[in-house]
């Protein structure tokens, strides 16, 4: 009996270059599976001219205006974070097959990728829906991707002095950090810079923004865990005048007259997991979390 026909756009890692021989293998099954295939153009233009790899015939995403039953992410969970900017508001389930190193997002690992992709096959996965964060400045979007599925970061830039952040949450006013920085992380986010920085692990299946100063100063300072409903207003004053702004890491820099708004996204972003997958396995996998020092 034959089986469906499944479209699969593709996006990686064009830094990896150790790791074609993965990339090969997906590509192999996807063409032994009858698969239309996709590929983000640079991502394509590595494999071929960097890389040397022979591929079957595949069409080339050159904008976002691409159409796929599943996305690929081949790398690690920076490349998952491209990924989920480039799909958007389109809700493609995403499978993320970890070529990096800790990867929270891309946790299908190298060493299973004919079950990861059979699974797709078979639908024997789960899709989990994530919050993705929204963020403005003044009032229009901030850059070409303003939604971050991880975090916005507010940030001193280089070495210059800390900045001060005036904080309101639903038009009430929080507080005036002085600190190196703010991060608003999603649940999905917690695990990544916010965690780096004293925040909590928030499970992702629970709908709330998370504040994290970087370098406070101040000891009386502490993560604030708010609902996803709300707005967070920010107005930043800076030295020299300007600050970053980093939007699951694109950053874009902004002078400071820019007040900056951060609101749940009006979309979620679909994240393909292997049926029965433990995200407490995932932390004490990657994080070592309640690990012994003698075990």
């Amino acid at each position: 009996m034959a089986q469906h026909k499944i479209k699969f756009a593709l996006f990686g890692n064009v830094y990896q270059s150790k790791k074609s021989s993965s990339v090969q293998r997906v590509f192999s099954l996807l063409s032994q599976k009858g698969a239309e295939i996709a590929v983000e153009k640079e991502f394509y233009h590595f494999l071929v001219e960097k890389q040397h790899l022979t591929l079957p015939e595949v069409q080339l995403i050159e904008t976002d205006d691409f159409e796929a039953d599943f996305v690929l992410s081949i790398g690690g969970d920076g490349t998952f974070l491209n990924a989920a900017a480039h799909v958007g508001d389109k809700c493609i389930p995403i499978l993320g097959i970890n070529t990096g190193r800790l990867g929270f997002l891309a946790d299908a690992g190298t060493d299973g990728i004919e079950s990861e992709i059979e699974m797709l096959y078979s639908g024997d996965y789960d899709i989990e829906t994530r919050t993705a964060i929204f963020v403005t400045g003044n009032g229009r979007p901030l850059c070409q991707y303003p939604v971050a599925l991880n975090d916005v970061a507010i940030l001193k830039r280089d070495n210059a002095s800390m900045i001060s952040i005036d904080t309101h949450i639903n038009g009430e006013y929080l507080t005036t950090y002085l600190a190196d920085g703010l991060v608003v992380s999603s649940p999905t986010g917690s695990t990544a810079y916010s965690l780096s920085i004293g925040g909590p692990i928030v499970t992702p299946d629970n709908k709330t923004l998370t504040l994290t100063a970087v370098a406070p100063h101040s000891l009386n300072i502490r993560p604030i865990v708010l609902s996803d409903e709300s707005v967070v207003t920010l107005n930043i004053e800076s030295r020299n005048s300007t600050f970053l702004v980093g939007i699951d890491g694109r950053s874009v820099k902004c002078s400071n007259d820019t007040e900056i708004t951060i609101r749940k996204a009006p979309y979620i972003i679909k994240v393909v997991r292997k049926k029965g997958k433990n995200y407490f396995d995932t932390l004490k996998e990657k994080l070592l979390l309640g690990a012994r020092n003698n075990e």
